[in-house]
């Protein structure tokens, strides 16, 4: 199935004409769902998806054939009632309406796609040592601050969606990339620029946990 194909699939699932609409333009475009599949083809353990969304994730990796149970989280209930809705033709997905800040299931791995930088630093760094504690693999994509045009334009187009209310957050927080690693001790680090054909300053962080101990590679 092409990934034109894959598009229109998921956006069949949903009622509402400009989600059908943004579903695929973000499926047709956004390299993150095939990088994420391309990292998850091997794991057997749960995942947990941050900041869930309408559920884009989840529905395409079942469509790429990953079977392991799915928990997609977002504090935005208006999403999760979405991607319930839409939920319909696969199993083993589950979507809660919830803060990501008051914990994660054990033995999850987790991925968080564009959400780090809705929180404010303390909030940023408890949640990626909570990642920490309970994932053999974490898998994030962020745009990071640095001094780059790239930079620049991300935080211009987020800022927009806060304006129109798509996204809910009282501020804009982007983290340098040094931050996001700094909290991975103990595992192996891999840092993907993840700009595709778009002008966004995003990176896909792979971060597997190390077979021993204090073992890292950034």
């Amino acid at each position: 199935m092409t990934r034109g194909e894959v598009a229109s699939r998921l956006a069949s699932l949903y009622d509402r004409r400009e989600v059908r609409w943004y579903v695929r333009m973000k499926v047709r475009t956004d390299p993150v769902y095939p990088a994420v599949a391309q990292q998850l083809q091997d794991a057997e353990e749960p995942l947990l998806d941050l900041g869930c969304g309408v559920g884009l994730l989840p529905f395409f990796l079942r469509e790429q054939g990953f079977r392991a149970p799915i928990i997609g989280v977002d504090f935005d209930r208006r999403k999760i009632d979405i991607a319930r809705s839409a939920a319909t033709r696969y199993r083993d997905i589950d979507f809660i309406a919830a803060d990501a800040r008051d914990g994660f299931p054990a033995d999850h791995n987790v991925v968080m796609l564009d959400l780090l930088h809705y929180l404010d630093s303390e909030t940023q760094r408890h949640i990626l040592a909570s990642a920490a504690r309970v994932a053999r693999v974490v898998i994030i994509r962020q745009g990071v601050r640095d001094a780059s045009w790239r930079y620049r334009f991300t935080a211009w187009v987020d800022a927009i969606g806060r304006t129109v209310r798509w996204m809910k957050a009282e501020a804009l927080n982007y983290p340098a990339r040094e931050e996001i690693v700094a909290a991975f001790s103990g595992f192996t680090a891999e840092v993907i620029p993840l700009w595709g054909r778009t002008p966004y300053n995003n990176y896909l962080f792979v971060f597997r946990r190390a077979a021993s101990p204090g073992m890292t590679n950034a």
